[in-house]
């Protein structure tokens, strides 16, 4: 997974949910970007890193899924449960590495970036079609 595909689509989605979004895309955007940059705070240096459970890595993937779970409760929308549940795949996979300590740390790092890439692709598509609502009613307003 390459990290810089990973700032490309992080900046571009939420850029774009900040630029365009609503209420609740702004905020998924914002634990996003303060999700990604703890968890580079956190994380075990390079060489160690996803042998062990990644504990800081962990604490920061369950506040982020905290923040997922209270946007999905919120919201009137759909996306923020999807999410919200890929959120939750991802600490999953660190409850899986406790479990089972010879879980290959390529796997286990795998699985705990992976969903992130979904996460950002839904919020993208969230953010434009708060864009397309917004727009629409405003449309609906001025004709009548």
């Amino acid at each position: 997974m390459s990290p810089s595909l990973y700032i490309a689509l992080l900046a571009l989605s939420c850029g774009y949910a900040f630029y365009r979004g609503g209420r609740y895309e702004r905020l998924v955007a914002a634990v996003c970007l303060l999700g990604t940059l703890a968890t580079v705070v956190v994380n075990s240096p390079v060489n160690r890193m996803y042998v062990h459970v990644e504990g800081g890595a962990l604490v920061v993937d369950l506040a982020v899924l905290a923040a997922f779970i209270a946007v999905a409760l919120h919201s009137d929308r759909f996306w923020p449960l999807w999410v919200a549940g890929l959120q939750l795949t991802t600490s999953i996979a660190h409850f899986l590495k406790a479990i089972d300590p010879h879980l290959i740390p390529y796997a286990y790092g795998l699985a705990v970036r992976f969903w992130s890439y979904p996460i950002l692709i839904i919020l993208a598509v969230g953010s434009w079609r708060a864009h397309r609502r917004v727009k629409s009613q405003r449309r609906a307003t001025a004709a009548s």
